[in-house]
């Protein structure tokens, strides 16, 4: 479950506190837990609930009520091969940089699997939002690779004079 705070939080001071939030409302609510799935499961559905509560708590969301901010999205395929480059535990650290709201929807949406139209009730903002976040964060999470690569690049070269 730790894993999965990460992914919303910051950072592991955050990440363990809406952990410790979900287990206490976890053992709170233990006799509303109707045996019918995993355990497992209704624990991690639990966490990322406490995790939207703590995102929609304390982070500052654009909540374009209005619309969205039409981006320029990189073509999908040449994304999809930037993130391929990385391992996941890279990945993880470059989404905890992401600012709260690009955060939230891209783990909703990427990770979590769920539509823009769920994202937009569950945070209460509009589908376009939702999607503008997504995109946004993938662009954003693209360039940090794409520039962490070039860094790389130049550092090989002088090392190599």
């Amino acid at each position: 479950m730790k894993g999965v705070c990460l992914r919303y939080a910051k950072d592991e001071m955050e990440a363990e506190d809406i952990l410790q939030e979900a287990f206490i409302h976890a053992f709170k609510n233990l006799d509303k837990y109707n045996h019918r799935g995993a355990l497992g499961g209704w624990l991690r559905r639990l966490t990322v609930n406490k995790a939207l509560e703590f995102c929609r708590k304390n982070a500052s969301f654009q909540r374009a009520k209005d619309g969205y901010q039409q981006v320029q999205s990189d073509p999908v395929s040449e994304s999809n091969e930037i993130f391929k480059q990385i391992g996941l535990e890279e990945l993880v650290a470059k989404i905890q940089q992401l600012p709260a709201g690009y955060r939230t929807v891209f783990n909703l949406y990427a990770v979590e699997g769920y539509k823009h139209k769920e994202i937009a009730e569950k945070l209460q903002i509009t589908v376009g939002t939702s999607k503008s976040q997504y995109s946004n964060a993938r662009q954003q999470l693209a360039e940090m690779i794409r520039q962490e690569q070039e860094d790389e690049l130049k550092r090989m070269a002088y090392a190599k004079q």
